[in-house]
């Protein structure tokens, strides 16, 4: 029996989270039977409250929308990857009582990609600049040789991904969003809008497409992943995404390698068909 430890996942909205799902499945093909992983509906203005409450049992968080940036003043430190993109989506609470910040979607995304037979591409392209793109460039600059071309609706937008690519050191091309469309002649698109943006783009996806990544995973297939499969092209989703960077929570959080996937990926595919 393992000594009990706790950990979870905090945002607000939570109800829909599949980190629950995916923690303890993982949790059960390590045979760790004395953790366990909730989820907490908690905003900016309650989150310093949780941690004061916070016991020696916790072994870590999982954070999303609205906290990732939020969090960074409550830390003792954040990592390099966390610092990049002002973002922290996994704490871990050493034994000491240090609070530590990570970001784990950067490296998920290189994973997920990966996994897909991406290893790296000269060029690439993205769709919106919202809080995900960030993590997107930040992803492609470790993976893509050459120039990235970013499509975005306003100016103040541009002007915010152009920084990001300065401190990345990304090579960046801010394209108008009236002409995004141009995107998905790219070997590499990440799609970072909300459900429904891209669905009128089935019909412009080339006769032999590259990889999309499209960070949707619910509702799933998106007109646009549908069209690019039909065509033959590799379609990684939001839920390749969320697995890989929850891989990389659990073996902070528990310190125990290698995390199941398959097993993860099961249960998350089960929890979206009982949803559904």
């Amino acid at each position: 029996m393992s000594a009990h430890r706790r950990a979870a996942v905090l945002g607000s909205p939570i109800a829909h989270s599949l980190s629950p799902v995916l923690h303890r499945a993982a949790y059960t093909g390590l045979g760790l039977d004395g953790w366990t992983y909730d989820r907490f509906d908690v905003d900016e203005a309650a989150l310093p409250g949780f941690f004061d409450k916070l016991g020696p049992e916790w072994a870590g968080l999982s954070l999303t929308m609205p906290l990732k940036r939020a969090v960074i003043p409550l830390l003792d430190g954040i990592s390099e990857t966390a610092a990049s993109v002002d973002a922290v989506n996994t704490v871990v609470f050493t034994a000491d009582g240090r609070r530590t910040g990570d970001n784990t979607d950067i490296p998920g995304m290189v994973a997920a990609l990966r996994e897909h037979g991406v290893q790296q591409v000269e060029t690439a392209a993205i769709l919106g600049a919202g809080a995900t793109a960030s993590s997107a460039l930040a992803a492609l600059a470790r993976i893509c040789t050459g120039e990235v071309a970013v499509y975005v609706r306003s100016e103040a937008r541009a002007a915010e991904m152009l920084e990001w690519a300065e401190r990345l050191g990304a090579e960046v091309r801010i394209g108008d969003w009236a002409d995004a469309q141009e995107a998905l002649c790219a070997p590499l698109v990440v799609s970072t809008t909300p459900a429904g943006v891209t669905d009128t783009f089935g019909q412009g996806v080339p006769e032999h497409p590259g990889t999309l990544f499209d960070v949707l995973y619910d509702p799933w297939p998106t007109v646009l992943a549908d069209r690019w499969s039909a065509r033959g092209g590799a379609v990684v989703s939001g839920l390749d995404l969320l697995l890989h960077q929850a891989v990389l929570q659990v073996e902070q959080m528990t310190g125990r390698s290698p995390v199941p996937l398959a097993a993860m990926r099961e249960a998350a595919s089960n929890a979206l068909v009982t949803r559904s």
